[in-house]
């Protein structure tokens, strides 16, 4: 993308001069726009690709300033660039791990867990200690009768961006316990 975009700046600055560069830097801009805005996509009640499409598009303005010669602005904008998508990413990370302060949320994401009702506290532990091994505290969890004998843990997670894999480890885990007939996860958009 910034290699792309300086040489088109690079070759707009010698055949047209700074009025043609300027022209190109406004088509560079734009067009790394859209590109960007197919990058982003909304997959679950979570949009993904934000990051993606901000780097492609400080990539091409860094393209752009070395292609019109402004060296200093390239390699500034390249450590900014580096530094945010490396420094920050455990910021983030911690960040979307908070629970929002709102009553209700997009989307909510629930464990379920059923077990044998004699079970009910052993694996009410199992599921409250892997759930804070995960950092995933949970805002409610509710027990339900499922059939004769067993019973329905289901836990609402306070998160509410979570990591599918990591929920999938998660419940893998639980899983593997003898007192666990059967966990599974699930989003929910509503409440």
């Amino acid at each position: 993308m910034a290699v792309g975009a300086a040489i088109f700046v690079d070759m707009a600055n010698r055949l047209g001069g700074a009025d043609g560069a300027v022209r190109v830097v406004a088509y560079v801009v734009s067009g790394i726009g859209f590109l960007g805005a197919g990058v982003i996509m909304r997959e679950e009640g979570n949009v993904r690709g934000l990051n993606t499409a901000a780097t492609l598009w400080t990539s091409a303005a860094v393209g752009a300033c070395a292609g019109a010669d402004l060296l200093a602005e390239a390699v500034l904008g390249t450590l900014f660039i580096l530094a945010a998508n490396t420094l920050l990413r455990p910021i983030v990370n911690n960040i979307n791990r908070q629970p929002l302060d709102v009553v209700s949320a997009e989307v909510t994401n629930i464990v379920y867990v059923i077990a044998r009702r004699s079970q009910q506290k052993a694996v009410f532990a199992l599921l409250e200690a892997e759930l804070e091994r995960s950092n995933y505290p949970a805002s409610d969890v509710d027990v339900h009768a499922f059939g004769a004998d067993e019973i329905e843990i289901e836990a609402t997670l306070a998160t509410t961006s979570v990591d599918g894999d990591e929920l999938d480890a998660l419940v893998a885990r639980i899983s593997t316990s003898a007192l666990v007939v059967q966990a599974f996860w699930s989003p929910s958009t509503t409440e």
